[in-house]
Order: structure tokens, then sequence, then C-alpha cells
């Protein structure tokens, strides 16, 4: 893709004390792009989300987002730390959907949708609920307005939370896992809503997941991750069916008969 990166990592480095989390990573998400992201537990694909989310802050490196750098901003002619009010508007443009959905319990359905659009972007309550109700139809959701989180399987409140995302309207959408905590009958219905958001191609996603099938058949460019660093990356024919190195090659050994879709 020939557009500027509406995300770019650069020598990105993550410490939590001794642990060494990420190590001078590079990378670039297009707009309206699908990268998967693959690896063992550990390898660093959490945090990158994290970062881009500003969960956590990076120990070196920078991150732009629409080619302006997300934890450094110009002040007084100085690069200095930015302040809470320019992360708060470059997060506008990012979306995250968790492993554990992160729904406000005692709200329904409709309303866990419309309190980020009220409280965060000031649309009026109308206006949110429009959008709401709106993103719910996209999920499948039209009929749960007024349940509350307690009243759905976990399939339907992880759609509660893409749609909860969606309202937002982000230029990138991040996916930690979106089907780990589900039981395997409920995977499927969370991957239909999701390979349906990337099929409409406006928003660039950020998949960080072990359904290699799915990764497979739905991401632009595959990006595979060991101990801190990117490994490799290609399009998904490529990585799947001709990786390059024995660490990669060694890793999908885990899911030989599972990559086909």
């Amino acid at each position: 893709m020939n557009a500027s990166p509406i995300v770019r990592y650069r020598g990105v480095e993550k410490r939590f004390g001794n642990l060494h989390v990420l190590r001078g990573v590079d990378l670039d998400i297009s707009p309206g792009e699908k990268v998967a992201v693959i690896g063992p537990s550990g390898s660093g694909k959490t945090t990158i989300a994290r970062l881009l989310m500003t969960l956590e802050e990076p120990t070196a490196g920078t991150i732009e987002v629409n080619g302006e750098p997300l934890w450094q901003e110009i002040r007084g002619g100085r690069t200095v730390r930015a302040s809470e009010k320019h992360l708060h508007r470059l997060r506008g443009d990012i979306g995250m959907v968790f492993q554990h959905f992160n729904l406000f319990p005692h709200l329904t359905i409709l309303r866990n949708c419309m309190e980020a659009p009220v409280h965060v972007l000031g649309l009026p309550k109308a206006e949110a609920q429009e959008r709401a109700v709106s993103m719910l139809e996209k999920v499948g959701l039209a009929d749960k307005l007024d349940a509350y989180p307690a009243q759905l399987s976990g399939g339907q409140k992880q759609r509660v939370a893409i749609a909860r995302a969606l309202v937002m309207k982000p230029k990138v959408l991040l996916f930690d896992e979106p089907t780990s905590a589900l039981d395997p009958e409920l995977v499927g219905e969370v991957l239909a809503v999701i390979a349906e958001i990337a099929e409409e191609g406006e928003t660039a996603m950020l998949l960080i997941t072990h359904e290699m099938a799915f990764a497979r058949d739905v991401a632009d460019r595959v990006v595979f991750f060991d101990e801190g660093r990117i490994v490799e990356e290609g399009p998904p024919d490529r990585i799947f069916d001709t990786p390059e190195s024995e660490r990669l090659r060694a890793f999908l050994q885990r899911f030989r008969g599972k990559l086909e879709v």
C-alpha cells in the first residue's frame, strides 16, 4: 500500500523492570490495512497494542498516529512528553477490543455503546443512540438493546464490545486475542463479525490472534513476533506456506492441519 502509514512504530522498546518485552520494533500500518500479529505467549504482541492505546508508555522509540508523535509533542519549540490532552486527541482515532469484553455490568447493552460517544465525543444523546443502534444491528444484536451483560453469552458480549468500538468510528481498530476468553463453540460468531468489518475495508486493523486460519483469510499482512522482535512478516500465503525462518516454521508446526479455512 502506497498511502502514508496511519500508524508507525520506530525503534520501539518496552521494559517492565528487568523484563525486556519489546526490542526495537519497526512496524507500519497503512490506512485500511489489516495486519495480523501472531507469535507465542510472551512475545510482545499485546504490548504493541497497549502502547498504541496509551495503556502503557514505551521505554524508548517513537509511535506516530496520522504522522504525529503519540507520546511526544512540540511545546515552545521543544520536544516534550505528551500531555493528557494530546494523548486524548490522538487516541480518538484508535479503538480497542479486549479479551475480556470490559463492559459496564450495570448498564444495558445500548447504554454501554452510548457512553463513549456522549462523554468522549460530546455527541447529543439522540445521535449517540442512533449510532449505537446501528452498530449493534451490524453485529447482530438489535434484539438485545435493553439486555444487561450478565444476560448475554460470551460471544454476544464480545460482539457488544466490537459495536462499542465501532461507534467511535476509529481509523484504527485493535483486537487483542478477541476470542481467547470464549468457549470454542462461540468463537465462530465473533470471527464472522470481525471478518465482515474487515471486508468493508474502511478501518485499519491490528489483529492479535492465535486463530491462524482466520489470520490467513482476513489479513493483508501477517507479522510474526518472537522474544520482543518482528522475526518475519509478509502476505499470509507466504508466511503460512513458505516461512523463511526456522523459528516461524517451528511455531506453525503447532497449528498443522488448522490453517485451512
